[in-house]
């Protein structure tokens, strides 16, 4: 297991790729989803700087915090409410450009301003979902929910266990 990450500098694209082959390496043979989903936030956090990166976990019926980088944040968001539970509802990847036209947005933090959301799937079901705010609007496109979504795909593997 590798336990160092190097920020990269590039294009987006670039800056994914190498971040994947790094958490490749950072989640080889460890089975305990905890630790790799935090191992994968500071990843993300030391990659690209968003103001928040974390998870949450689908525990009955909501969803809650599980490892994350950032400024404290909101413990549980039932199914359906703000981006999170919308993500979750509609199982599919949410980018939002400006936080504030969200219908129903959860604001855990004041500065948070643009988000992206990618659900978590193992053996087709839902077990959590990936949540990273920027303090920019507009900060994630396409290529952001591709390499996220990759990421997450890596993180999915194997056995996960969920509550």
């Amino acid at each position: 297991m590798a336990e160092n990450i190097f920020k990269h500098e590039g294009t987006k694209v670039q800056q994914y790729d190498a971040l994947l082959t790094q958490i490749q390496a950072l989640l080889s043979g460890e089975s305990d989803v905890v630790a790799n989903m935090a191992n994968v936030a500071a990843a993300l956090k030391t990659q690209f700087d968003w103001h928040w990166v974390g998870f949450y976990r689908v525990v009955g019926e909501e969803l809650v915090l599980g490892p994350f980088q950032g400024p404290v944040a909101c413990t549980r968001i039932a199914y359906g409410r703000g981006v999170c539970g919308s993500a979750w509802a509609h199982n599919q990847t949410l980018i939002v450009p400006d936080v504030e036209a969200f219908p129903g947005h959860i604001a855990c933090s004041a500065l948070s301003r643009s988000e992206i959301v990618v659900p978590m799937f193992n053996k087709g079901k839902m077990l959590g979902v990936l949540d990273v705010d920027a303090t920019e609007r507009d900060a994630f496109d396409a290529t952001d929910q591709a390499g996220l979504e990759a990421i997450v795909q890596l993180l999915m593997e194997g056995d996960w266990q969920s509550d």
